[in-house]
């Protein structure tokens, strides 16, 4: 019977390339890119913004509309062959200057190789980018992670709604830096919203059981929680 699924063994597609070794020296700024960043260059041009290499790793500046179709490419190239999504995440910076980072790590398993794309999203327009789990079906909690901390929709995703999260959490985007450190709400506040919420609109009670939680309260927590009395911190 054949497989359906084949090991891929990293380096297997450049059997040429030397043998890797633990980088020693590594500057902060220059160095050798990653090929695929002069590849991405000629292949998209203007969609490709800028190339940084960091502390020997590679970031690909792209334009927010082309994501998409760029990552689409690394994947299925057998040049590039991105067969691995590690992580989709964002980053705010305090400089209201800065643009919000949306931020891919790609890794091509049989090219041993590492790329970060980033978009930048002005904070003035709506936080949209083009899902990516078409690509690849384990962006799916991931984009959802990074919808449900810093409010990033992802066009195209399945079933976009918050993973960390309860659905009904009013308080805003909880990795986002306009953000309160201690919430905007109390806490008591908050697990009377928890409370409060119908679990049953998309989970079954199996996946999650607010009224048991409740029940678990001490008597005079519940108590408060049925007054609507608010204790503060």
């Amino acid at each position: 019977m054949k497989s359906r699924f084949s090991a891929v063994i990293p380096g297997s597609a450049a059997p040429d390339a030397a043998a890797p070794v633990t980088q020693r020296n590594v500057p902060n700024r220059g160095g050798p890119a990653n090929p695929s960043a002069a590849d991405l260059q000629n292949r998209f041009g203007s969609a490709i913004k800028r190339v940084d290499v960091i502390w020997g790793e590679t970031i690909v500046y792209v334009d927010p509309a082309a994501v998409k179709e760029i990552i689409q490419w690394l994947h299925d190239d057998p040049a590039q062959r991105y067969d691995y999504l590690s992580d989709v995440t964002a980053v705010e910076y305090r400089d209201l200057e800065r643009l919000l980072e949306v931020v891919w790590h790609v890794r091509s398993l049989p090219y041993r190789r590492f790329l970060r794309i980033k978009a930048e999203l002005r904070k003035d327009r709506p936080l949209e980018v083009d899902s990516v789990w078409s690509i690849y079906k384990g962006a799916d909690w991931l984009e959802r992670e990074c919808y449900d901390m810093f409010g990033i929709k992802f066009k195209g995703h399945p079933d976009l709604r918050r993973i960390l999260m309860w659905e009904q959490y009013r308080e805003g985007y909880p990795l986002r830096k306009d953000f309160p450190l201690r919430g905007r709400f109390s806490r008591a506040e908050q697990l009377r919203q928890a409370l409060s919420a119908n679990p049953e609109a998309r989970y079954s009670m199996e996946e999650l059981s607010i009224a048991e939680a409740f029940e678990d309260l001490p008597e005079d927590m519940r108590n408060r929680l049925r007054g609507g009395e608010r204790t503060g911190e």
